[in-house]
């Protein structure tokens, strides 16, 4: 029987009772699936539901084959070697022994002549190359997600279950990701906004608030698909609301005919003209018509009022997300920054950015580039003030922003309302509301406390509290602003930055953001020897 997981009328809601998927029907055979959706649709807890880590309130979730499932935890033991992830550890000391000469027969039969190759090849797919004997906790956070692919795919599982697994990584271990799930022949469901491995999937599952669709093809199929389904989205909209128009005029030109009538009966009662037998009944009978009339017009604008609701949340889901920002005034002339052979770093006996210059002028924009481990965020923090340089001079000659990947400009016991006060006391109530409202924190989301939001929201919000502002921060500095974006935030962080007349310094993997930035330079960042 073929692997295959299936979902049969699943529902099941948050602890606060919100309901994120009711009577749902998915099923997975050995096909690559990505999961997309915006953030709080429930991606990664359809991945927990799959695994079996939460029980739906109803409904079945069916598994036939094996799942892989990746660590979270890979480091975290000391004493935890490479051979000990992959589960090879007495395997490999039985070879040992058998290459010396001290296995018994019993053991040579048993052993797996085969396994180091097979170690090799499946680190090497990953652009790995440790030894059995290496420590986990000696690898970087990078190497390490990698090292957790690799022990995932060694075991051989029908289903891989994959959280982001590009997220955190440099480009080449973006770029062995990517390979790897290229070539996977098994079944595999990824929650993921990296487009390059999404361009990779057979299928893509979009959760919303309207519930899950599946589309055909990869992510570029599927944004042709979305992209019509708008257009129609807007047709339905301006039918929607064609149709409301008709109804309510129409009920208005009844009214205005039964106020006439009315006041045409009041006088001929007046009169006298007719036996009041009959006027009473002509009365009688027109309010009863009237009643039915009005009961008539009132399920019609009840139906014109759904149709024009329901289109209107389609068109929320489908319509993208855009950030305006206002100019910032930096001419092409002024200075911005100027870093003069700064030496710093966490570690002071051993910094990991030695002697590094550079000069910015006007509304330039910089990607500082190199390996996991190289010290592009510590040179960021040093730009920022976050650091102090060990030796160097850092000048910035303009106001700037720094977003990094966990917005610490905004203070998580504030609400949005109050931060965004916090960092621009000029704005009055309506400049911060429209501000926030632009970025869809609307109404009450307006006074939802920072420290509450998820990843991809506050970083929403530090694009909110300081991009919409009255007048934004000359310079902008952003530490891997796309890592906990869902799609439709990130591709309006690209278009808002896209008209962005500031500054910008960035540091990012994600090469399809990069692209569309329209750099004028990628400045190297290389490790120090001794750092």
């Amino acid at each position: 029987m073929p692997a295959s997981i299936t979902l049969s009328r699943l529902t099941w809601s948050t602890p606060d009772g919100t309901a994120l998927f009711s009577d749902l029907d998915l099923s997975f055979g050995l096909e690559r699936v990505g999961i997309v959706g915006r953030n709080g649709t429930g991606k990664t807890t359809l991945l927990r539901l799959i695994r079996g880590d939460l029980s739906p309130a109803s409904g079945t979730v069916s598994r036939s084959g094996s799942i892989g499932l990746m660590r979270q935890d890979i480091g975290q033991n000391p004493a935890e070697t490479v051979a000990d992830l992959f589960e090879a550890r007495d395997a490999l000391a039985l070879l040992a022994r058998a290459e010396a000469g001290q296995a018994t027969v019993e053991e040579l039969a048993e052993a797996d002549w085969a396994l180091p190759a097979r170690l090799d090849t499946a680190l090497a797919r990953l652009g790995l190359a440790p030894l059995p004997e290496t420590c986990l906790c000696s690898l970087s956070g990078g190497q390490r997600a990698r090292m957790g692919l690799a022990a995932l795919t060694f075991s051989g599982p029908d289903f891989l279950l994959l959280d982001e697994p590009t997220n955190n990584l440099d480009r080449e271990g973006r770029k062995a990701v990517v390979e790897l799930i290229r070539n996977w022949r098994g079944g595999a469901i990824i929650v993921s906004h990296d487009r390059e491995l999404l361009d990779e999937m057979d299928a893509i599952v979009e959760l919303t608030s309207l519930g899950v669709s599946r589309y055909s093809g990869n992510y570029t199929t599927y944004r042709e698909r979305k992209a019509q389904e708008l257009t129609a989205a807007r047709e339905n909209l301006a039918q929607a609301e064609k149709m409301t128009n008709a109804v309510a005029a129409r009920a208005q030109e009844a009214a205005e005919r039964k106020a006439r009538k009315d006041n045409a009966g009041r006088r001929s009662r007046t009169k006298g003209d007719q036996p009041k037998i009959l006027m009473d009944f002509a009365k009688g009978r027109s309010e009863n018509t009237s009643g039915a009339n009005a009961r008539l017009r009132d399920a019609r604008r009840t139906e014109a009022q759904f149709v024009l609701d329901t289109a209107r949340q389609k068109i929320e889901i489908l319509e993208p997300l855009h950030m305006q920002i206002a100019s910032t005034g930096l001419s092409a002339e002024k200075r911005v920054l100027r870093l003069d052979r700064i030496t710093g770093g966490y570690d002071l006996a051993s910094p990991v950015i030695r002697d590094f210059s550079l000069v910015l002028t006007g509304p330039k924009r910089v990607a500082l580039n190199g390996p996991n481990g190289s010290g592009k965020s510590t040179l960021l923090a040093l730009i920022a003030g976050r650091l102090t340089p060990v030796c160097g001079q850092v000048e910035c000659f303009v106001p700037l922003a720094f977003l990094d990947q966990h917005v610490a400009l905004l203070d998580p016991a504030l609400s949005l309302h109050d931060n965004f006060r916090a960092l621009d006391p000029s704005a009055d109530e309506n400049q911060c509301r429209a501000a926030l409202a632009r970025f869809r924190f609307r109404a009450d989301d307006a006074m939802r406390v920072a420290g509450s939001l998820s990843g991809g929201e506050r970083l929403r919000a530090g694009l909110a509290c300081t991009l919409g502002q009255k007048k934004p921060p000359q310079l902008l500095i952003l530490d891997e602003p796309t890592n906990h974006l869902d799609l439709d935030a990130l591709e309006a962080l690209e278009s808002a930055l896209t008209s962005y007349d500031g500054a910008l310094l960035v540091v990012s993997h994600d090469q399809a953001f990069l692209d569309t930035l329209r750099l004028d330079t990628v400045e190297n960042i290389v490790a120090s020897p001794t750092g």
